[in-house]
């Protein structure tokens, strides 16, 4: 099990950060998705994430990782 932090520009809202962890938690190996509005910071965890797949459900989601 690991843990992945990620940061995330655009988001305003809890619908915002409803629509991350929806997209987000979709992506195989996933087993949770924390995220904080006011930092942006959106800590995923799983067993062997793809880096890409999470960056692409971010985007997916409407959102874009600064990094």
């Amino acid at each position: 099990m690991s843990v992945t932090t990620y940061t995330v520009t655009g988001m305003t809202c809890g619908h915002c950060v409803s629509s991350v962890k929806e997209e987000v938690g979709e992506v195989p190996g996933v087993t949770g998705v924390d995220v904080d509005l006011q930092s942006g910071r959106v800590e995923v965890t799983g067993d062997n994430l793809d880096d890409g797949a999470v960056r692409a459900a971010i985007e997916e989601a409407g959102y874009s990782v600064a990094g």
